[in-house]
């Protein structure tokens, strides 16, 4: 029973509940302007697996594929960034996803009909040529940022699944430049290990440096489409403050100096805070599904 436990833990690791939050940020969306949706029990079925399933879907098959990196990583071994996984117990990881993701994509495809079928096909889809040869997206920037624009999938399967209404195409803009600004955060951490075991990325291919710059301009565009599609003064003030920080870390904090794993570890718990607080406020406000341009 110990040793369920202890598998049970470490698979709960590999899906990384501190990097649970783009894909409930992503799910919640669509219900910024629904009443008492709370009370629908297939909500509560989509929201939970938006959390571990999926996730143990996109990262178990990224570890499965990253022994080395990951095994050189000081931020690895946690439940925020992740498991450190020993090659015996990635072995069983895809036969874990498969028995993890399968129940769900009959049960989805039973509610929600064949264009439910198609649309989770299609996310393992990515998940595959993301992470397995001969495509292997990851590892050939910038398109590992790129297809980034995956996570979307899921406010559509939202969507699908809750009967909702189909969202604005600046919503669809907006969710996938996020999603393009969380993983660079990702890649900007992982410079050291990702060159130690020679995986390239965008970001150690441009350093540093140039990619907290390449993530700035990103935040800056997010914050002024924010304020000009949406009239989200909150929302694009919040964004506009954090590219001013990273802004200042780049030309004055640390400049091209890595974080330390105490660093990155309050980064990881601030950036959960923050997701918290703008769900709270998208829902509240549901501005960011009436653009107003």
């Amino acid at each position: 029973m110990i040793t369920f436990y202890r598998k049970l833990l470490q698979d709960l690791k590999i899906s990384r509940p501190g990097l649970w939050f783009p894909t409930i940020w992503i799910y919640l969306v669509p219900f910024a302007l629904q009443d008492d949706f709370w009370k629908n029990w297939v909500f509560w079925l989509g929201l939970f697996f938006v959390t571990f399933p999926l996730n143990y879907l996109v990262y178990g098959l990224n570890d499965y594929n990253d022994y080395y990196s990951d095994s050189v990583n000081q931020r690895k071994g946690n439940y925020l960034f992740g498991a450190k996984s020993s090659q015996n117990q990635l072995a069983s990881v895809p036969k874990k996803v498969i028995l993890i993701i399968l129940p769900f994509v009959a049960l989805f495809t039973f509610l929600s009909g064949i264009e439910m079928f198609l649309l989770l096909f299609f996310m393992i889809i990515v998940n595959v040529v993301y992470n397995f040869k001969p495509f292997r997206i990851k590892e050939r920037p910038p398109l590992e940022i790129l297809i980034q624009i995956g996570y979307v999938i899921t406010a559509i399967f939202s969507v699908k699944l809750n009967n909702l209404p189909e969202l604005p195409w600046q919503t669809f803009v907006y969710l996938s430049l996020f999603a393009f600004q969380a993983h660079i955060a990702g890649e900007i951490m992982d410079i050291e290990p990702d060159k130690q075991s020679g995986k390239k990325t965008t970001a150690t291919i441009l350093g540093r440096k140039k990619t907290k710059i390449l993530m700035f301009l990103l935040l800056v565009i997010e914050s002024f489409l924010l304020f000009y599609w949406f009239q989200d003064i909150v929302l694009s003030t919040f964004l506009g403050i954090f590219s001013v920080w990273l802004l200042l870390d780049v030309l004055f904090f640390f400049k091209d100096k890595s974080y330390t794993l105490s660093q990155m570890k309050f980064f990881g718990y601030a950036i959960n805070l923050s997701a918290i607080l703008s769900m709270i406020w998208v829902l509240y406000s549901g501005k960011i599904l009436q653009p107003v341009f």
